[in-house]
């Protein structure tokens, strides 16, 4: 199957996103109305020139370039507004957004401003999904009235190549050209065509080649002696001898679900409802590669072009479709604001944009999948909690290569962790409080551990034993049990010459109330004045 290359021609992105805040999106479905020409203008060369111009100022005469003042000549009434490149990326963008309903494969056209030709484009790679439109010319002909109904004005062609499409949909009334026969068709197109710069376009002229059929006869090393590499390299990627690949703004979902409405579809509820059978429709797939998804996408296409997008991220691989429609459920209840549906969704796709391998168990006589029960319902929390709040928000503690205290664990996302890396780190296990050894849970390290030890006054019988009593926030404490002292080395290559070892103690008061105390330095060897620290609390 050969490759097939949609190229998008904006010629007045500039000056249609312009109309449409005056006139409305659909102010080319209506008519123009009776009003000046309009152009943007910017500081060019200390002069105010135009920048872009509208369909209507260039029938009239008026050219880019051009200074304001000789363009106010020709019209005193002309209607200008300041160049706004960053608002003209952003519906460049909004555009390719949207063409996402036709293929994944949608690339922003990057070519110099000293390019002749260039203006606002995109990339569309309809290579095997034209069929699902009825064909390359019903496909072409819905992206160009489509665009067209939302107030831009665009230009299209197909073709085998990237050149070739951008030289036809630029400068040619064809808008499909066969597989195969662009390069015969491109010998009778201007040299323009070829995406060459201004001042190289020029030179050509200037020796009277003008068509693309006037250079691809000529012998190659004198023109590569004479313009360069870049002649040679602009006509075989036009010409398909030298490969050119499209860099997609997205990356492509690894599996990918759409439905499609006749009558478009607004309510919540039916959002959810499509978003449910979506994901039951890639239930097979991912149970025949033995995968789950972890992150997710849903896209909303709506009637005017606006396309919506709701991203969720999984705690652990998920397949089941209720799980799936659990996560964007809470998402959108998470949305400060209601999801405005305008005139409804047409068109609903799911995408799996990152998944993993998951473990395939086998269902048992209920029909139902087996599995840690408390597992799964941690990770449903997990992932209901993370579409709600933000994955982000939702935190477990990972240990730390380090063996002092404070210093030991960390913070993570639970989504960026997954279910087996927080099982195998014993988090949740099915069998309770009883590790595997079958033998009596054995706590070490108190259940509150302070984030910074505070220091407290402690009396001890010896310098070197455990505390008798000790004064903490202001309230004294009487030790009628104690098991210690466990030592830990300071760390120093962080810590320095100056780190103390901590004796820890596990202490209980009158009142049964258990501290986990240390004394920092020991005694007569690191200092004469050894310090107590307060560090957690066992109950």
């Amino acid at each position: 199957m050969s490759q097939r290359i949609m190229s998008i021609a904006l010629p007045h992105l500039s000056t249609d996103r312009m109309a449409r805040r005056k006139w409305g999106r659909s102010w080319r479905l209506n008519g123009r109305p009776d009003a000046p020409p309009l152009a943007a203008i910017a500081k060019v060369k200390n002069a105010m020139r135009l920048v872009a111009v509208d369909g209507c100022g260039h029938q009239a005469g008026l050219r880019v370039e051009q200074t304001l003042s000789d363009a106010r000549a020709l019209f005193p009434d002309l209607d200008v507004f300041d160049y706004d490149p960053q608002a003209d990326a952003a519906l460049l963008e909004a555009v390719a957004a949207w063409c996402d309903r036709y293929t994944p494969l949608v690339a922003l056209e990057r070519l110099p401003e000293t390019v002749s030709g260039s203006c606002a484009g995109l990339y569309l790679d309809i290579s095997g999904c034209a069929h699902l439109f009825g064909g390359e010319e019903a496909m072409l002909a819905d992206v160009t009235s489509r665009l067209r109904v939302g107030g831009l004005m665009a230009r299209a062609a197909i073709a085998d190549t990237p050149g070739a499409a951008w030289a036809f949909a630029r400068y040619s009334d064809r808008q499909v050209i066969e597989p195969g026969r662009h390069r015969q068709d491109l010998l009778d197109l201007p040299l323009a065509g070829l995406r060459l710069e201004t001042e190289m376009l020029d030179m050509l002229r200037k020796l009277g080649l003008r068509t693309v059929g006037c250079i691809a006869a000529l012998p190659r090393a004198p023109l590569a002696a004479r313009f360069g590499n870049a002649l040679l390299l602009r006509l075989d990627q036009a010409l398909g001898r030298e490969e050119e690949a499209i860099s997609p703004r997205l990356p492509v979902p690894e599996l990918s679900s759409e439905r499609i409405f006749a009558e478009p579809i607004a309510l919540q509820e039916d959002i959810e409802r499509t978003a449910a059978q979506l994901a039951g429709n890639l239930r097979q797939r991912l149970d025949e590669r033995q995968l789950g998804a972890r992150r997710l996408e849903l896209k909303l296409f709506r009637v005017d072009g606006h396309v919506a997008t709701i991203a969720v991220r999984a705690a652990s691989p998920v397949y089941h479709a209720e799980r799936i429609t659990m996560l964007f459920r809470e998402r959108i209840a998470g949305f400060h604001e209601d999801l405005d549906a305008g005139f409804g969704f047409d068109l609903v796709r799911l995408n799996i944009v990152e998944s993993e391998a998951r473990q395939v168990e086998q269902a048992d006589l209920g029909g139902s999948d087996g599995g840690n029960g408390r597992g799964e319902a941690l990770c449903g929390l997990v992932d209901k909690l993370g579409a709600r709040l933000g994955t982000d928000r939702v935190q477990r503690f990972v240990a730390a290569d380090t063996h002092i205290p404070e210093r030991s664990y960390g913070l993570v996302a639970q989504a960026a962790v997954g279910e087996a890396a927080a099982t195998q780190a014993g988090f949740w296990r099915e069998d309770g409080d009883v590790p595997e050894s079958g033998g009596p849970v054995v706590l070490t390290r108190p259940v509150i551990l302070f984030e910074r030890p505070e220091q407290v006054e402690a009396v001890a019988e010896v310098p070197d034993g455990p505390p008798i009593r000790f004064r903490w926030r202001k309230t004294l404490y009487r030790i009628t049990r104690s098991e210690g002292p466990e030592r830990i080395a300071c760390e120093w290559w962080r810590d320095g010459r100056g780190g103390h070892s901590r004796d820890y103690f596990r202490v209980e008061d009158e009142e049964g109330y258990r501290f986990w105390i240390f004394r920092q330095g020991l005694f007569e060897r690191e200092t004469r004045n050894p310090k107590w620290f307060m560090h957690g609390l066992f109950a």
